[in-house]
């Protein structure tokens, strides 16, 4: 593999390209135009997940950024998976991944993430879905009055630095054994338990500035994937 260079932002070319596949999903026209995904989307991916992957030791040093394309990295395969969806169209419109300590699912692992569309990033960190055990442990760390009360003031910290939504709720109903009327209910109604703040658009995605703009956020979002790491991902 050859060296991966520093970001410096994604080519104008690259976003083009996100809007130009949306309309033009096919075999034919990718191949034809598989060279400027290369080089102007796909080569600054990777710098951008080798740029944002070091920054994000300082929050785990247990952080994996490999920059492989073909899904074991932290880059999610740009071809789609067609054979259980309805739509048949062979490629994303967008460029995902997410970074994990590399052990076991990336969705049942505690993760930061990024999803890049043409036009903006959404960053997230948490974990998108909890297996039987781990959405056990979490529901006995959130009912728990101590671990349960330090997830509450991680995410009322977050939401004073800024409109940060949270995402996961997937129960109508408190699950038993616990009390409809629990001080956590709301918590405990969660498959998944992950973080957005607002999404990065305009100069960011074409600047080098996205890193920095990506850890700020991710920083904030930290003591979310610090709790999930120590009371849910080893169950």
């Amino acid at each position: 593999m050859s060296e991966i260079e520093s970001f410096n932002g994604f080519p104008e070319e690259g976003l083009q390209f996100l809007r130009d596949i949306e309309v033009n999903n096919n075999k034919e026209w990718f191949q034809a135009n598989k060279g400027t995904y290369e080089t102007t989307l796909l080569a600054p991916a990777q710098e951008f997940v080798a740029d944002l992957g070091s920054r994000l030791l300082a929050l785990d040093p247990a952080i994996v950024f490999d920059v492989r394309t073909d899904g074991r990295g932290v880059l999610m395969r740009f071809y789609r998976d067609t054979r259980f969806s309805k739509d048949k169209s062979p490629y994303k419109i967008n460029i995902a991944g997410m970074y994990t300590d590399g052990q076991g699912k990336k969705t049942e692992r505690p993760a930061y993430g990024f999803y890049m569309g043409a036009d903006s990033m959404e960053l997230m960190a948490g974990m998108f879905k909890f297996s039987k055990s781990q959405l056990a442990a979490y529901r006995e760390a959130v009912a728990d009055e101590q671990t349960g009360g330090e997830l509450v003031e991680a995410l009322r910290a977050l939401g004073e630095s800024g409109d940060y939504r949270l995402v996961g709720e997937h129960y109508k109903r408190v699950p038993a054994p616990y009390d409809a009327d629990h001080p956590r209910a709301d918590l405990l109604r969660y498959a998944g338990l992950y973080a957005h703040p607002p999404a990065l658009e305009g100069r960011y995605l074409t600047s080098e500035e996205l890193v920095d703009a990506c850890m700020d956020h991710l920083s904030e979002m930290a003591p979310v994937y610090d709790w999930l790491a120590k009371y849910v991902a080893n169950n």
